[in-house]
């Protein structure tokens, strides 16, 4: 397996393993809000306050997760736990950043099929959608300031937002172009850096790859061989499939899961998709958790509790399993192509292209939080969201500036921040929107 060796500087703000482990539990508790949040939040805990990760090295592997499929945060925080501890350490903060939010969708997913909406949890979560919307433009501001130095990079950020967000161009293709653009741009040499020595093997890495498709595949021949024919290898083949087309998050993965899930397989409602959705909004944990919820509730539908929790399980394997296997694969080489000019150029325009994606993540939650009625018009090659007016949530503008007010004037933590705002949803949840 591939080991990291730490430089001198490195070696002299690393952690225990018990530290980190404590870092990345309270870090997947508290992964509100998707991956501009959560990314936000990793900043926060090992750049600023820790000194982990250099600026430039959250950077260069932020922009590298970008282009893996499946959840960029997830894998960001499974590279810094690698960078840190070798493949223990990635493991830990891969599991710790999935696993709580995995054992709430569980549970919220579980008292769904049993009961239905619960108004408890529907007002805790209407204070926490409005922190969010906070953290995620808290995100905005922090890593535009860090990406948008040169007039290209304004440039890049805008055009990304504007193919996105009014063109719905394929979240991949607004990367590539970026990639492209900073490669070809790029000068040919570099001056001013030393070039880094990648410290794995070819054949190192070939092993690394081969271990992790035999653990990625191992428990769908254990299905194939019990029952070809059942519902649990159809999760597991499926989900399989999506963690390698997946490029974009779990925006990207409603693309994908929309039309198979509810039509082709008849698994889950178009509302009951919807309201996955909004479960793994509103909980920690990467956002693609959404899949978490409809493996479960087709399974549970098939065979009960039990049933649904082993499809749960094998939809959790099918989907994150894969992020270890493109990290523990390339995070070797993340510091070599950030030595390289031309590459080094590529990952800096991919950087200031995800401003863009991070502001059309920020108005699309919004709307969907502050609006219970959002609808999409098409004109020409133009798509535009269109709130109903009369659809205003007047709590959440009133809990989102009271956020607002904690977080940039009185400079409170994320934790506290969200307490008070669970708090303040319940209290409010009362009155009419």
């Amino acid at each position: 397996m591939n080991t990291v060796a730490l430089d001198e500087a490195d070696a002299c703000r690393a952690p225990t393993l018990a530290q980190a482990f404590r870092v990345w539990l309270r870090i997947g508790l508290l992964s509100f809000g998707g991956p501009a949040a959560q990314i936000a939040l990793m900043h926060r805990e090992i750049v600023d306050l820790r000194h982990w990760l250099s600026e430039k090295q959250f950077l260069n592997a932020l922009s590298f997760c970008m282009l893996l499929p499946g959840p960029e945060a997830m894998q960001l925080a499974t590279y810094a736990g690698w960078r840190l501890h070798g493949i223990a350490g990635g493991l830990i903060a891969g599991l710790m950043f999935v696993l709580p939010g995995a054992i709430i969708i569980f549970a919220l997913a579980l008292v769904y099929a049993i009961y239905g909406d619960v108004p408890l949890v529907n007002a805790l979560f209407l204070g926490i959608k409005a922190a969010v919307i906070i953290i995620v433009i808290e995100a905005l501001l922090k890593v535009a300031r860090r990406a948008l130095h040169l007039a290209e990079h304004w440039v890049i950020a805008a055009l990304a937002f504007i193919g996105i967000f009014f063109l719905a161009l394929p979240f991949p293709l607004i990367i590539v172009a970026a990639a492209l653009f900073g490669f070809f741009r790029a000068a040919a040499e570099s001056a001013d850096q030393q070039p880094v020595a990648v410290r794995v093997s070819p054949l190192g890495s070939l092993a690394t790859a081969s271990l992790w498709l035999l653990i990625w595949a191992a428990p769908m021949a254990v299905l194939a061989a019990l029952d070809a024919e059942g519902l649990l290898l159809q999760i597991g083949v499926f989900f399989s499939k999506l963690a390698v087309v997946t490029f974009g998050g779990a925006y990207a993965v409603l693309a994908y899961l929309g039309q198979d899930v509810v039509v082709q397989y008849g698994w889950l409602g178009a509302g009951e998709m919807m309201d996955g959705l909004g479960l793994a909004e509103t909980t920690p944990g990467p956002l693609i958790l959404v899949n978490e919820f409809v493996g479960f509730l087709a399974a549970f539908r098939e065979g009960g509790i039990w049933y649904g929790l082993l499809g749960a399980v094998v939809t959790l394997w099918a989907t994150f399993v894969p992020c270890f296997l493109w990290i523990f694969v390339g995070a070797p080489y993340i510091d070599w192509i950030g030595s390289q000019a031309r590459l080094r150029g590529a990952l800096t325009a991919i950087t200031a292209a995800v401003v863009g994606v991070i502001l059309n993540l920020s108005i699309w939650f919004a709307l969907h939080v502050f609006f219970a009625d959002v609808a999409t018009r098409s004109y020409g090659p133009f798509v535009l969201w269109q709130p109903a007016p009369e659809s205003l949530d007047w709590r959440v503008i009133a809990l989102a500036l009271a956020c607002a007010l904690m977080l940039f004037r009185l400079h409170w933590g994320i934790s506290r921040v969200l307490l008070l705002a669970a708090i303040g949803g319940v209290a409010l949840s009362a009155m009419a929107p």
